[in-house]
């Protein structure tokens, strides 16, 4: 319940009491009893007094526990996200080395004489080592992300965005799909953002790289900005093979993977991440989806204070 509620509940009988009092005290009611009109009035003050008495300890009570829940929830969260972050670390120091010397042993008999069929297991597994090596970067990313402070600056998103986009244009997935970036130029450009540009760069880099994976070639790919009030607001949209109802809700989820990602390349650790730097910048990310049609992703970001 809301801190005001409870003080209004509290005041309220001692608010009630002092007006009874007024009552018989001012002799406002035809009752020519004096001493009568007195003792009411002071029993009611005393009713008054001692339901807000009782009123008052119970809040402070409901306060304190409060409280408490939420310094152990907040505990609990920073000990959880430590442990996480403790636990990958170890991970990717363990399997850092092993992987590594599997890519080497690879490489080496990738120049020996093999037939076909050896060649074909050769470089299954060597997508495979490859595929796990950035598994472990993402999530060492994502644990990171959680007890990293942010090197907070104003950031200018319009050339940031056309940094992403053209960086974008030149990856050979982007053959054939036609990637547009739209940003204000009257009467004012976009302010810039409060955050960490490097942060930035990665969300939106992500997102073009989900697009990409989930089109095909004469696909459309927008990118869209805009100024809306203490916000920057940032669509990208495809008209790629769209998110199945079931799965909206949980491709946020680390390593989750709907039914259409099944066969594309790819950790499920990069929505995590959208949503984990979005969340770290005091940011809001949406989702809209239409199964077969494509797909919005929607961020609004704090614009940095003049």
């Amino acid at each position: 319940m809301k801190y005001w509620l409870w003080g209004l509940l509290t005041t309220t009988p001692l608010l009630c009491g002092g007006f009874l009092a007024m009552v018989f005290w001012l002799n406002w009611l035809p009752n020519r009893v004096a001493y009568l009109r007195a003792d009411l009035g002071t029993i009611f003050l005393l009713l008054g007094l001692l339901a807000t008495g009782g009123l008052g300890i119970e809040w402070l009570r409901w306060a304190r526990e409060e409280r408490n829940q939420r310094n152990l929830v907040n505990r609990l969260q920073s000990e959880t996200a430590s442990e996480r972050h403790e636990f990958l670390r170890r991970l990717d120091h363990e399997l850092k080395n092993p992987l590594m010397a599997m890519r080497a042993g690879l490489a080496n008999l990738t120049g020996t004489e093999l037939d076909a069929p050896q060649r074909e297991i050769i470089e299954s597994v060597e997508l495979q080592t490859l595929r796990l090596s950035r598994l472990l970067a993402d999530l060492r990313k994502l644990a990171e992300l959680e007890i990293r402070p942010l090197d907070c600056a104003p950031v200018d998103m319009s050339e940031l965005l056309q940094d992403i986009v053209g960086m974008t244009e030149e990856r050979p997935e982007a053959e054939g799909r036609r990637i547009t970036l739209t940003l204000p130029q009257a009467p004012w450009p976009l302010p810039p953002v409060r955050g960490d540009r490097d942060l930035l760069f990665l969300l939106f880099h992500n997102l073009l790289d989900n697009a990409l994976k989930f089109t095909q070639p004469g696909n459309t790919i927008e990118l869209r900005a805009f100024e809306d009030g203490a916000r920057v607001v940032v669509e990208v949209a495809d008209t790629g093979a769209g998110i199945p109802e079931k799965d909206a809700m949980l491709v946020w989820n680390e390593l989750y993977r709907g039914e259409n990602a099944r066969g594309v390349p790819g950790s499920g650790i990069g929505l995590a991440l959208v949503r984990a730097i979005t969340e770290r910048h005091n940011g809001e990310v949406f989702l809209r989806s239409r199964f077969g049609q494509g797909t919005v992703f929607t961020l609004r970001l704090p614009v940095y204070p003049k």
